[in-house]
């Protein structure tokens, strides 16, 4: 069950965390393409030696823009993956996408590849944000749908790690916690790889 309080804290949160973001976009156009130059930081943390799939997402707004990591993982012989929501409450799927295939709106109206594109299991997700702690900690949109994903692969075991793509100014002290929140396992960004703490 949702906290009432909790919920208008993070109201207010998304509300100013989308201008910030909005400001960092303008005084850091290329953080993207610094956050790509940084991805060997983040693979080596990892632990992920060899190529895989990776999740990347459609950047929407101000958001970092993914597509320069995924050139980058691409030319290390990595495959891509989209979301794609199949179900309103349920987790995202994850299909295979190269740049340049056609996409078509999926259940929420995002762009996602077509149905006929292969399911894939991502060996690392990236996943995007409006503010993010030190401790994994992550302000989404609202909507659940990483936080749904996340707890349902890691209720499998072996899930894949969870990383989010921000702009370094994005980070925050602390954010407020609930029980469905899931915790990320990283922050790439253009100053580097924060990986999360466990003792915060």
């Amino acid at each position: 069950m949702t906290d009432p309080f909790l919920a208008t804290r993070k109201a207010a949160l998304r509300r100013d965390a989308r201008a910030r973001r909005k400001a960092l976009l303008v005084e850091h156009p290329e953080a993207d393409w610094m956050a790509a130059d940084r991805a060997g930081e983040m693979l080596a943390a990892l632990g992920l030696a060899g190529a895989g799939t990776v999740a990347i997402y459609r950047a929407l707004g101000a958001e970092i823009d993914p597509r320069p990591l995924g050139e980058l993982l691409t030319g290390r012989g990595w495959r891509l993956a989209l979301p794609c929501v199949e179900a309103t409450d349920g987790p995202l799927a994850f299909r295979g996408w190269t740049p340049g295939e056609r996409l078509a709106p999926d259940l929420s109206g995002l762009s996602a590849p077509l149905v006929s594109a292969p399911a894939l299991r991502p060996d690392l997700i990236m996943v995007p944000l409006l503010a993010f702690d030190r401790g994994g900690g992550r302000l989404g949109h609202g909507g659940g749908h990483y936080d749904r994903t996340l707890a349902a692969l890691r209720a499998e075991g072996m899930a894949p790690p969870a990383v989010g793509l921000a702009y370094s100014g994005q980070e925050v002290a602390d954010l407020p916690r609930e029980r469905h929140d899931e915790l990320l396992d990283g922050i790439l960004t253009e100053a580097g790889y924060i990986a999360a703490r466990k003792d915060f």
